[in-house]
This record gives structure tokens, sequence and C-alpha cells, in this order.
């Protein structure tokens, strides 16, 4: 039983989590902190690499900057808390805790899908029309992009995060749908509202990746040489493979309906999207990426320097090996 402070707020909230398993706590504990660790530090890696290497300060890493830097915070607004309630028999939240992490998880989540639009868009630019490539994506639209997508976010999150907070969660992070499934009043209102939002944010963005990518695959089916395709292919598949990762999770997660019973496997689903998404995308754009592999290898043997601090220097160059 929990006590109500006298301006009717609780004090703390339950989280139960995964609970009602208490053996696998431990052991998702252990992995849950070494997926954290991995992904703090590969997203970490590819800030670093970016900024040092003048031969990735062109827009396509500059926005993968900005997801890497977006991928540790959104983890770090959730899993260091869950860690602590799977340490420990204390399974609670603060409620000045809970409505941080709420704003914050959702800020960053509704960024990620504008920016992925945005980041698709640039490789439709690279693809489609590399002639006029520098041209299109040049600095000032580059950074009022990833500036309207971090703006967005905040946006929807500050309007759409006003809800009614429950005293016991059966989860182990604030979740909008969550939320309103365990509400004892009527949530109508709410509902309206997060579909609204996430078809703003999320199915309008998907939908501008779809049509990238389809005016993208149409681009290269003109192409007649194999080594255009394998090209193409490279650009592309980094970004693809995230999209999907990222999608696949946040759209069962938040188009599903209001009411539907499935708590365990929304856990699982949100555990995979909270926590093992940040960690795969520095993880695909490194192993697929043979600019970046090169560029940390000259960091780690020394041979790289901190010449030149902007972002977009020697673009016309990158481009054309890109492309």
């Amino acid at each position: 039983m929990m006590e109500i402070a006298s301006v009717s707020f609780p004090e703390v909230f339950i989280l139960l989590g995964f609970s009602e398993r208490p053996s696998l706590e431990p052991i998702l504990f252990i992995f849950v902190l070494g997926i954290y660790v991995v992904s703090v530090l590969g997203n970490g890696i590819i800030i670093v690499v970016s900024c040092v290497d003048v031969h990735l300060h062109t827009p396509m890493y500059f926005f993968l900057v900005n997801l890497s830097f977006l991928d540790i915070s959104f983890s770090t607004s959730i899993v260091p808390q869950f860690l602590i309630n799977l340490w420990g028999p204390q399974k609670a939240i603060s409620y000045g805790g809970c409505v941080i992490q709420f704003y914050i998880s959702h800020w960053l989540g509704a960024t990620e899908c504008v920016l992925l639009a945005v980041m698709a868009y640039d490789r439709y630019a690279a693809i489609c029309r590399p002639l006029h490539y520098t041209a299109i994506m040049h600095p000032k639209l580059c950074c009022s992009l990833a500036f309207a997508s971090w703006l967005g976010g905040l946006t929807t999150s500050v309007v759409g995060s006003t809800l009614t907070m429950l005293l016991r969660i059966d989860h182990f992070f604030s979740e909008m749908p969550l939320i309103m499934q365990l509400a004892c009043v009527d949530t109508s209102s709410n509902e309206v509202e997060m579909y609204v939002a996430s078809f703003i944010f999320v199915v309008l963005p998907l939908g501008l990746n779809l049509v990238s990518y389809s005016r993208i695959a149409w681009a290269v089916l003109k192409i007649r040489s194999a080594e255009g395709w394998r090209k193409a292919f490279n650009t592309c598949s980094s970004h693809v493979a995230v999209v999907a990762l990222f999608y696949g999770s946040i759209l069962f997660m938040y188009l599903q309906p209001a009411r539907r019973n499935s708590h365990e496997e929304g856990k699982l689903v949100a555990l995979f999207y909270a926590v093992v998404t940040p960690m795969l995308n520095p993880l695909i754009y490194t192993l697929r990426n043979k600019t970046v592999k090169k560029a940390l290898r000259h960091i780690v043997l020394g041979n790289c320097g901190f010449g030149g601090t902007h972002i977009f220097k020697n673009l016309s160059l990158v481009r054309r090996k890109q492309i």
C-alpha cells in the first residue's frame, strides 16, 4: 500500500518488471548491464571517430553522431533504474524520477523517428542526386534538420506526456500505452492524443523512409553494373537495418490496441528497443562500414590527428568515395 502526498501525487511508483520470475532477475541484470556497457562504448566510439577523422566530416556521419548521442541518452534514461530494480528487492521509482524518465524517453523516442527519416532523405540525395548532393545537403540544412528532429521530439513529449500517473505499474519503465492500459479512469482523450502523436512522429516518418527508399530502389534498378549495385547497397544497408529494428519494435508497442492484455509480451518488446536496439546500431554501422573501421584503426594506431573541427570538411572528396 502506497502513501499519497497531500497534493494527491504518489510518493513512489511500483515497477514490477520481471519480479514474478525472481530467478530470472540476476541473469537479466548481467545481460542488461553488459548490453548497456557495449551500447555506451559503441555509440561513444562512433561519436569520437566521426568528430576526429576529417574523412567522416560529412552529412551522413553528422546525422550518425546525433543518432549515437540519442541512443546513449535514451539507454541512460531507462537502463540504470532498471538495473537498480533488478539488483535489489526494492522495485520502486520516485514520482519525480518517473516523470523525468517519462518525458525524456518519449522526447528521445520521437526524435529518433524523425532523425531516421532525415537520414533516409540524405541517402536518397546521395544515390538519386549524386551530382547535386553537396548543394542539397549543405551544412545549414543539415543543422536545421537535426535541430528540427530534436525540437519536434521535445514538443510532442511536452504536449503528449501529460497523463495520469498510476501508483502501480506492471512494467520496468514508464511507458505511455501501458499506463493507459492500467489506468482506472477514462483515457479516451489520452488515447486519441497518443494515436495522433504516433501518426505524426511514427507513421509519417516511416512513410518518408518508405518514399525515400522506393525512389532509391527505382534509381538502383536503372543501374546496369554490378559494382553500382554493390555501392548502392553498401550506402543504404546499415540505415535500412537500423530502421527495420527500430520501427519493428516501436510500431508493435504504440500501434497495438490500448486495451490489449499482453503485458509480458510488451515488456520483452520494450526491453528489446530500449536496451538491445541502441547497442545494435553502432555494431551495424561499424561492421558494415569500411570507412568507419579504417578511421578507428587510424585512431587506435595514433595516425589520425585532431586537425580540422568542421564536420563538413572535405565533403566533396568523401562523397565521391561513398557514391
